[in-house]
């Protein structure tokens, strides 16, 4: 049961980052960890975004841009709740960042309950 609903859940946030970013990442591995949902993607970079980290303000650009961009996402309370129809639980926080050199970015939900 458990995997069946990581799967869900990983594709759940591949499609809410398509929508609002017009790419989703090309890999996501979700773990259910206590009251955490840990979501770790990969390929999330478009071609653009590649070219402009090749320069210290291109990476501090891209970086600040997909940091708020990710943020805003969350602020929307019909994201969220999608979220929490999949998983049964409240989100409390959401924690996210990404690296620009591994195109790696890490979202961390914090739920009221833990999910076995």
């Amino acid at each position: 049961m458990t995997k069946s609903l990581e799967h869900q859940f990983s594709m759940l946030v591949r499609e809410i980052r398509k929508e609002n970013v017009g790419n989703g990442p090309r890999e996501i591995l979700t773990r259910f960890c206590g009251p955490w949902v840990i979501c770790e993607m990969k390929g999330n970079l478009t071609n653009v975004e590649k070219f402009m980290i090749s320069s210290e303000d291109g990476r501090r650009m891209v970086h600040d841009a997909r940091t708020k961009l990710v943020k805003n996402i969350y602020n929307d309370p019909m994201v969220v709740a999608k979220l929490e129809e999949i998983i049964n639980a409240k989100i409390l926080r959401i924690f996210s960042d990404i690296s620009l050199e591994e195109d790696i970015a890490m979202t961390v939900y914090v739920l009221d309950r833990p999910i076995s």
